[in-house]
């Protein structure tokens, strides 16, 4: 096993400790798919062009996009973290559908102007914009100031 392998399992183990709850991928019929299940928003990160592509087409094959689609329906917030670059004019089409749809896209953007001293400086900057779009405190970055 390497580094890399390694670090994911921990990780993933460290998600599933801390999860209130874990689906399958295609468990259309988990609470979280029903528009009567009470959430506040979705976060979808990483989101690859096609996940994207089908929530912005209304397209559910599967869990992540059928509660996506329930976000959009019951007009709660939906954030979506494109991973893929460079970026197409389908691409870009399709993110601008969802924005005119009230969807948060955040790219993991880096934000050199930051002064990032580190790549964890870089992640921190972009969970922190995540966090934020949903009032989330958090000290990952400093804030400007008046």
């Amino acid at each position: 096993m390497n580094y890399e392998t390694e670090n994911f399992e921990e990780s993933m183990r460290k998600i599933t400790e801390n999860s209130h709850k874990i689906y399958k991928e295609n468990d259309i019929a988990a609470s979280i798919a029903s528009g009567s299940f009470k959430v506040d928003g979705m976060i979808v990160t990483p989101c690859s062009m096609k996940t994207l592509s089908a929530i912005a087409n209304g397209y559910s094959e599967n869990l992540i996009t059928r509660a996506a689609d329930v976000q959009l329906k019951q007009q709660r917030k939906l954030v979506l973290v494109p991973r893929e670059s460079p970026l197409n004019a389908i691409h870009l089409e399709n993110m601008l559908k969802l924005s005119k749809l009230g969807v948060w896209i955040i790219p993991p953007m880096m934000c050199y102007y930051i002064k990032p001293k580190s790549v964890t400086d870089l992640t921190d900057n972009a969970v922190g914009r995540i966090l934020d779009a949903f009032g989330i405190e958090h000290g990952l970055y400093k804030r400007w100031k008046k």
